[in-house]
């Protein structure tokens, strides 16, 4: 006797399939039910008058096959399920003897679902995560689990085949192992209530963890499966994990899920600015942050517990510093610097605008423009900070901010915003902590940098950038230096005006700062020049010229092995580490041997411990691998660069 096919109630064979085919096989029944046969091993055939004939193995409707060519579980199926149940002289009874999912063995689940889903689920349940179990009753002969990431429902007792989920079939039926382990506390721990919420798993948290392994459980899917094999389920995970992590005022890594969601949206919908490497980056981040917590790092730097999502600010005044055009598909986005000297910090202020042509300097922000605010100052009583220092101009209460012309007068700017030794600066960056575990502020880098004399400029054609040496007035030297980008025509341009004393005598620049090969170089948003104050990626393109032409400079050996290696650990997350090609574990060894002959020892051996972790199932230990070997040539590469 099949029993799977007796329990499917009308609800639940519309659950598997719809009401509408459930109605039409019904009605095909009135005009005569079909001839039944049933083999020895379960499969039930129906064969229909004139018609095609139907065969259901045991194992699902989805296993089901029908002559009539349709694709899917087509009516005859249905037919045959409804014409089983009228032929029962007596109809099984679901709930004559009480049962819960919580009996499906893990052997069983593996069956059904296969190891690489269990695993994942084995993820899961170690972060941790909550369920609202409801078992059968007269009103609901059907028990569910309501997870976060679905709803599970258990249509017939004992048999996996007719589970059915609000989710794509196929694309997370790793909850369906997550739903059987939360029957097993609930029978354990709640037993006989017939409505219960609970917590599953979640070991790491009860020790010494960080807070973060629903996070990094989070990561491992991503890792495993491969921003290509993700489906759009994984946005409800995402909500919950941040909905932890926001709970528990973990505000960095917030940030950096913040980041995957909006890589993975990027790539789902093709646009321009999903970038592997962006996204491998801050898969990572979440693992160093970690690792950073729980081997002694002061968590309210690694993970920003203390600090607030948003401060709104008393009357504040805002001293513009620049601004930073980038294009984003057909969009482009406006980055506004403001040094906030009552906090000693630097803000940003952000807006886009599609590209229809229109003159970017006079956007609308408020009640002015892009323009006046880059190269004025506010005093304003309406800024909103966030935690990671980005500010916005609270709605309805733009009338209270007041914009002025600027005259670059930074010179008693917080000595933590203004440079007037170069060496004290270098220092300064040396003594960073890895860029993975510093706190998730923008601007963190953004500098006002006094400058004594222009000392030469020159343009190198091949990258399209323009190199200025700068002194302080000990005579250390810093590169300015800017590239060109179609999204800031006029930046080279006006970068070389001022810098040449075109216009006045150059005092300060203020921008983005860093080492790179042992010097101290400075990406401009923002000049002061005589009386004013000149934003190049606001300027139009002058056609004017650009200083002597040099030489293209060879390229550092050392940074562009560490960028190739970059490249090709973040295609294992692109791709994920269960699809990789047959060709990706020669790919790393190559690379190990190339840095192992440019003298990254260290590096070469985590490239070197990820291809030998790849040699088995790729589980947990390949993810480690990976990490492993992301982080040491993330670190290497900002090291050397």
């Amino acid at each position: 006797m099949r029993t799977d096919l007796l329990a499917l109630t009308p609800d639940s064979l519309a659950a598997l399939t719809n009401r509408g085919l459930v109605k039409r096989a019904g009605k095909d029944l009135e005009g005569g039910a079909p001839a039944l046969r049933t083999d020895a091993d379960g499969t039930v055939h129906g064969e229909f008058a004139g018609g095609p004939t139907a065969s259901l193995p045991p194992g699902g409707l989805d296993a089901g096959r029908c002559t009539c060519g349709a694709t899917g579980i087509c009516r005859h199926l249905v037919g045959v399920v409804l014409a089983y149940q009228r032929a029962d002289p007596e109809p099984a009874k679901r709930l004559a003897e009480p049962w819960s999912p919580g009996r499906v063995t893990d052997d069983e689940l593996t069956a059904k679902i296969g190891a690489r889903l269990m695993a994942a689920a084995r993820r899961t349940e170690k972060a941790g995560y909550t369920a609202r179990v409801r078992r059968a009753s007269a009103a609901d002969p059907v028990p569910q689990a309501e997870l976060d990431t679905a709803t599970v429902r258990f249509l017939v007792p004992g048999d996996l085949g007719f589970v059915h989920t609000d989710t794509v079939a196929g694309s997370r039926d790793d909850v369906i192992a997550l739903a059987v382990w939360a029957f097993r506390v609930a029978d354990r721990e709640h037993p006989g209530a017939p409505d219960v919420r609970i917590t599953v798993g979640g070991g790491a948290l009860s020790g010494e963890g960080s807070g973060l392994e629903r996070a990094l459980a989070l990561t491992g899917t991503v890792l495993q499966d491969g921003v290509t094999h993700l489906g759009p389920g994984l946005d409800t995970v995402i909500a919950g994990v941040r909905r932890h992590l926001d709970d528990a005022g973990l505000r960095w890594p917030l940030l950096a899920v913040d980041d995957i969601a909006g890589q993975l949206t990027a790539y789902r919908e093709r646009a321009a600015h999903y970038r592997p490497e962006l996204l491998a980056g801050h898969l990572a981040e979440l693992h160093a942050r970690h690792r950073a917590a729980v081997r002694g790092g002061v968590p309210s730097s690694v993970l920003g517990t203390g600090e607030a999502a948003e401060t709104p600010l008393r009357r504040a005044r805002l001293d513009g510093l620049g601004c930073r055009i980038t294009a984003v598909g057909d969009q482009r986005v406006a980055e506004v610097y403001f040094a906030h000297r009552a906090g000693s910090m630097v803000l940003v202020l952000r807006s886009q605008w599609d590209d229809d042509g229109a003159a970017l300097p006079e956007r609308r922000i408020g009640s002015t423009t892009l323009a006046a605010l880059a190269t004025g100052n506010l005093v304003t009583e309406s800024a909103v900070r966030s935690a990671g220092r980005t500010v916005r101009l609270a709605a309805g209460r733009i009338a209270k901010t007041t914009v002025s012309p600027s005259q670059g007068a930074w010179h008693d700017l917080p000595p933590s915003l203004l440079v007037t030794d170069f060496a004290a600066l270098s220092g300064e960056l040396d003594a960073l902590p890895p860029r993975p575990i510093r706190p998730r502020v923008a601007a963190e880098l953004v500098r006002v940098v006094a400058v004594a004399q222009v000392e030469y400029i020159g343009y190198v054609p091949g990258d399209q950038r323009l190199d200025a040496v700068i002194t302080d007035r000990a005579g250390n030297t810093a590169t300015v230096s800017a590239t060109h980008t179609g999204a800031a025509p006029g930046r080279l341009d006006a970068l070389a005006a001022v810098l040449t004393g075109q216009e006045g005598e150059p005092r300060f620049v203020s921008g983005i700062v860093r080492r790179a090969a042992g010097d101290l170089v400075i990406d401009p948003i923002g000049l002061a020049a005589g009386d004013r104050l000149v934003v190049p990626d606001l300027r139009p393109a002058a056609g004017t010229g650009v200083p002597a032409t040099m030489d293209d400079e060879p390229r550092e050996p050392l940074a562009m092995a560490l960028i190739e290696t970059r490249d090709l650990l973040a295609g294992a997350a692109h791709h994920g580490l269960c699809h990789l090609p047959p060709t990706y574990d020669d790919r790393l060894a190559a690379m190990a041997r190339r840095l192992t002959m440019l003298g990254l020892h260290r590096v070469a051996q985590a490239v070197t411990g990820l291809a030998g972790a790849l040699t088995g199932d790729r589980d947990e230990a390949a993810e480690h691998a990976w990490v492993e070997a992301f982080l040491r040539v993330e670190v290497a590469l900002e090291l050397c660069s």
